[in-house]
């Protein structure tokens, strides 16, 4: 079923997702006695929020700063027209590169991107523009997190009013 443009979730759904997020070692067969439900049940609804692209992912959560890159920064890059393809492979191949988007207003993308310490920050800043194009680079540091990344609010308004156990995916 379909809500605006994705899938109907339902409270059996999102009981799944926040306790496999808490827990994410827990075992299908621990959440479904925790939940009250069959673990065929749990089973059979992760594998649907899975194909449906809901769960995108069963690995670990990872923190940058544990492993000693504990600087954040943001980088706006302006690069040459039809060179997309080219620069993300460019940007693919620099591991302190986390993510990038194609964005609208300032620059053509964003990346996020982490190093140990300022000095490493402009190492990586000349990883970047190691490319020739991209033709210009705005970075800003981050200070500090003030909502971290997060995703189980979202899920939680999800879910569709009115559906239970059964009625959705």
């Amino acid at each position: 079923m379909a809500s605006r443009g994705g899938i109907v979730i339902d409270s059996l759904d999102v009981k799944i997702i926040e306790l496999f997020a808490a827990q994410p070692r827990i075992g299908v067969l621990e959440a479904s006695r925790r939940i009250g439900v069959a673990r065929a049940t749990v089973q059979s609804r992760l594998e649907k929020l899975a194909a449906a692209g809901v769960i995108e992912s069963f690995s670990p959560s990872i923190n940058p700063g544990a492993l000693g890159y504990r600087v954040t920064a943001f980088a706006f890059l302006d690069i040459r027209q039809g060179a997309r393809s080219s620069v993300a492979a460019h940007l693919e191949r620099i591991p302190e590169v986390l993510e990038v988007h194609t964005i609208t207003g300032q620059g053509d993308l964003y990346c996020r991107i982490v190093a140990r310490d300022n000095d490493d920050l402009q190492r990586v800043i000349d990883d970047l523009v190691g490319d020739a194009d991209i033709v210009r680079i705005s970075t800003v540091i981050a200070l500090a997190t003030v909502v971290a990344p997060r995703i189980l609010p979202l899920v939680r308004a999800a879910e569709a009013p009115g559906h239970s156990r059964g009625d959705a995916i």
